[in-house]
């Protein structure tokens, strides 16, 4: 069902895949938009148990198009240094594909509390108390992970051999 990646000995294994995401502060977010465009838009989110979490308006694009087609994409970029005597890049990325979700209730307030503890890891009560009070004024998406490939450049694999 999805491509296999075509230069495999630059393909990451899943743990290496998870702890890009788990590190990453932000990404982009693909969705198929308006008159079937792609849409592409960077956020924050946080990762946890296969999942992906952003928050977000509760109306506009993005929500408009998961509601004409859950399928997404959504790419973090770990690490991306230019080489130039060598007309090459030290790179190392994943993508993900999913589905994505609206949460309501009770997974919703823990989705946010997730994303302000990875923000704000020592946040405590306050974390609590501002996933409170914003949690009627925002909407929580979950992605739901189907599949992930990460994918690093030669000059890194080669470092590591």
């Amino acid at each position: 069902m999805f491509r296999e990646m075509r230069r495999t000995k630059q393909e990451m294994p899943r743990n290496r895949c998870e702890e890009v995401l788990e590190r990453g502060t932000s990404g982009v977010l693909a969705v198929l938009g308006d008159e079937d465009y792609p849409y592409a838009v960077p956020l924050s989110y946080v990762y946890r148990d296969s999942k992906i979490y952003f928050h977000c308006a509760k109306n506009g694009h993005k929500l408009d198009a998961i509601a004409k087609n859950n399928k997404v994409s959504f790419c973090v970029i770990d690490q991306d240094v230019v080489v130039r005597e060598k007309y090459t890049t030290n790179y190392r990325s994943v993508i993900v594909f999913g589905r994505a979700r609206i949460l309501e209730g009770e997974e919703k307030k823990r989705a946010l509390l997730e994303l302000a503890l990875k923000y704000v890891p020592d946040g405590g009560e306050e974390n609590r108390a501002v996933a409170e009070k914003e949690l009627s004024r925002v909407c929580m998406v979950e992605i739901e992970v189907e599949y992930m490939t990460g994918k690093e450049g030669r000059n890194i694999v080669q470092e590591q051999i």
